[in-house]
């Protein structure tokens, strides 16, 4: 089974490359299948791993930034893989 773990913040107005450094530089250990990394406006970050486990398994996941770089706690989802459409389709 495929599960997607998404980590999302907020950085304080001005400090969203900071924010995007500071989860770009965070490794995971194991290392996921995937990792992509995004951003949006009002200075948001979003990290999306992919591992293969079950939906409950337990996997390292990025922590919280300092206080001082979000301006509230981070959002965490996770998903299973239900359906796999290949590009183009």
């Amino acid at each position: 089974m495929t599960v997607a773990l998404m980590w999302e913040a907020r950085a304080v107005p001005g400090r969203g490359e900071e924010l995007l450094e500071w989860a770009r530089a965070q490794e995971l250990a194991p290392a996921p299948l995937r990792r992509e990394t995004f951003r949006a406006p009002q200075d948001r970050v979003l990290v999306v791993t992919w591992w293969d486990a079950d939906h409950d398994a337990r996997l390292p996941e990025l922590p919280e930034p300092a206080g001082d770089l979000v301006t509230r706690a981070v959002h965490r989802w996770r998903f299973e893989s239900v359906d796999v459409t290949p590009a183009g389709s």
